[in-house]
């Protein structure tokens, strides 16, 4: 192996591993959350302290417009286990709720719109 493939292989390693640090290496939430459920801050994460090297904070200014779980993972270009994590890890501190995506009486157009958005969340990853 060249010793670009190795430095290259290594900075891939590293930019992984770093999501996982944001977890304390969990890759389980507390809550079950499927990746097309809708996050949105509420009135406590909004007056919560940023910092834009606090991913917990990003994602609550994410969430100041409902995203999906997996328009969460895409934006932060990390693993979908690790967006829950910290979405559930919010959930945790009432700083963002996560809204039911579908019931009985979701019209046609709302379940278009949602595996849209799912979708191009997906892409994103």
């Amino acid at each position: 192996m060249s010793e670009a493939r190795r430095r290259e292989g290594g900075r891939h390693a590293a930019s992984l591993a770093r999501p996982y640090a944001w977890t304390a290496g969990r890759t389980r939430p507390a809550v079950d959350l499927p990746v097309e459920a809708l996050v949105e801050t509420t009135a406590e994460g909004r007056t919560a302290p940023y910092s834009p090297t606090n991913p917990l904070a990003v994602v609550t200014q994410l969430c100041l417009h409902q995203r999906s779980v997996a328009e969460i993972a895409a934006h932060l270009s990390v693993p979908l286990g690790v967006a829950r994590v910290l979405i559930g890890d919010l959930l945790s501190t009432r700083q963002v709720s996560v809204r039911d995506t579908l019931t009985e009486d979701t019209s046609w157009d709302e379940r278009n719109d949602l595996l849209e958005r799912v979708l191009s969340g997906l892409r994103a990853l």
